[in-house]
């Protein structure tokens, strides 16, 4: 089970993804972590609504919070709903955090939520350390990506002849 994809994983359900993080952040350290959630935030990630654009992690007195992550709220829920964009807890060992309180405090690094998923039944967020990209930095990125699209196309096209 060790050597499959997490794609290939039955117990792996992928709920989102942080797309922007990638662009705006050299992310450079990745972690799991579990999430705190009541009953209804889970009900709403099964059906697969969620949305981390915008979501951050903090260090707060040995705790790491999720904050800006979007769960809709649960429509069968009632009263016992949850509140969409409230703080939640990171589960993670106490060293953990302290290596990763480490380097966050570091100038110009921030804790990002890359993507949430479903891990053996359990609600999972990977968090990396990353960098915020400059202007320049990102119109880089950007002119490799098409550079190698535009190789694709063209290895393509020579296949196909």
């Amino acid at each position: 089970m060790a050597d499959r994809k997490k794609s290939e994983d039955p117990e792996y359900i992928n709920i989102c993804q942080n797309r922007k993080a990638s662009f705006e952040y050299e992310l450079e350290e990745r972690l799991e972590c579990g999430i705190m959630l009541r009953g209804s935030e889970v009900k709403s990630l099964r059906t697969g609504q969620a949305n981390l654009d915008g979501a951050y992690a903090r260090i707060l007195k040995g705790e790491i919070w999720l904050y800006g992550c979007d769960i809709p709220e649960y429509t069968m829920a009632n009263q016992l709903n949850h509140e969409p964009k409230r703080a939640r807890k990171l589960l993670l060992h106490k060293n953990e955090i302290a290596k990763f309180a480490e380097k966050s405090e570091q100038r110009g690094l921030t804790l990002i939520p890359t993507k949430m998923y479903f891990k053996e039944g359990k609600a999972k967020v990977e968090i990396a350390i990353g960098k915020g990209k400059k202007l320049q930095d990102k119109r880089q990125a950007q002119k490799k990506n098409e550079a190698k699209r535009e190789i694709g196309r063209e290895m393509s096209k020579r296949r196909k002849l």
